[in-house]
């Protein structure tokens, strides 16, 4: 079994409130505007790391990660990235991506809008954290974990901290 903590959007910023949910994950998936490659080389010193990058990301950031991951977790394919749409709507690319790969989870961001949800027709989990960071229209910052066991996904738990909350 792997717990697994899922963030995006951090725009340049570990706040310390989300590296406290994420504190008893064995590994940190983030889905692109990282914000710059000190804020990976923070989150990735912190737990492994699996990124890729958003549209806010600069060129120094995009040599060290892709703008699509795919990858295993336990017995699951994954698929990241960041500007990707939601079952039903994603972008052209994107959904080809999905129907080549046959991801078991598919992870993306930019939306600033936690969703979670069984695309049934792809059959495959859905998961957009939302924003870990303090920078965008979003009003609470977002994070999400959960259990991998083989093919089972578990204990999915959601973090929420109000913008105003923050110092």
């Amino acid at each position: 079994m792997e717990k697994v903590g899922i963030i995006s959007d951090t725009h340049g910023i570990f706040l310390p409130q989300v590296r406290r949910f994420l504190e008893p994950c064995a590994q940190i998936w983030h889905a692109g505007d990282i914000g710059g490659l000190p804020t990976l080389q923070e989150i990735s010193s912190f737990r492994p790391t699996v990124a890729v990058y958003g549209n806010i990301d600069d060129y120094v950031l995009r040599r060290h990660v892709p703008q699509t991951a795919v990858f295993e977790c336990e017995a699951c394919k994954i698929v990241m990235t960041h500007i990707g749409g939601y079952p039903g709507k994603y972008y052209s690319d994107v959904k080809q991506v999905l129907l080549h790969e046959k991801p078991d989870i598919f992870v993306c961001g930019h939306s600033h809008i936690l969703k979670v949800m069984r695309d049934g027709q792809l059959n495959l989990m859905h998961i957009n954290p939302g924003a870990a960071g303090n920078k965008g229209f979003h009003h609470v910052v977002t994070a999400v974990r959960l259990d991998i066991n083989g093919k089972t996904l578990s204990n999915l738990e959601v973090f929420e901290l109000d913008r105003n909350e923050i110092l």
